[in-house]
């Protein structure tokens, strides 16, 4: 009777071993999962951006400085389930992207009906995105700008660089940087 109750513990006991590590490996495969599949959005976001700089400098018509701050979801035709579209509030569901409409610039033409802002992402998992490490809950954000042939290589964009095309830049998730919804009404 103590061999059966002893053999029965120690079955037990393993069980519940291999149960923590495979719980533990569980959770590392959906971290895993999720950085790649955000690193995968960010890439083609970049391809798409790279094409829409290119059209915009052989087209002769458009400048690269009027494509700042656009939604770079609209340049790829996919349905993203991740996807939120703009931002209702002040960040988007755990793993999810929005869009955060800024003000309107005051070189925008009225004409236009492009909202101009920035790309925020809030991870559902503790992640490593962009060489950034971020908890769950503590989003990202992106803008669009345009890159430029840095001359001098002091990082900054002088009159006589001349932009080279678009690229997807983290920025800040700040109050001025991404103002809420409900601060621009």
């Amino acid at each position: 009777m103590f061999a059966r109750r002893f053999r029965l513990l120690v079955a037990v006991v393993i069980i519940g071993v291999l149960a923590w590590f495979l719980l533990d490996v569980l959770e590392r495969e959906v971290q895993r999962a999720e950085e790649r599949a955000a690193n995968m959005v960010l890439s083609q976001l970049r391809a798409a951006l790279v094409i829409r700089g290119a059209e915009a400098m052989l087209s002769r018509q458009g400048r690269l400085d009027d494509l700042e701050g656009i939604n770079p979801f609209r340049l790829v035709e996919h349905q993203w389930p991740n996807y939120e579209g703009l931002c209702a509030g002040e960040k988007p569901g755990a793993g999810n992207w929005c869009f955060q409409a800024g003000e309107r610039t005051s070189k925008q033409k009225e004409t236009v009906n492009r909202p101009r802002g920035w790309l925020i992402y809030n991870p559902g998992q503790p992640i490593t995105l962009d060489k950034r490490q971020v908890a769950p809950g503590e989003p990202l954000a992106w803008k669009v700008t345009t890159d430029f042939a840095d001359r001098n290589g002091n990082g900054t964009r002088e009159q006589e660089e001349r932009p080279t095309g678009l690229k997807l830049a983290p920025v800040p998730l700040t109050e001025e940087a991404a103002p809420t919804q409900d601060a621009q009404r």
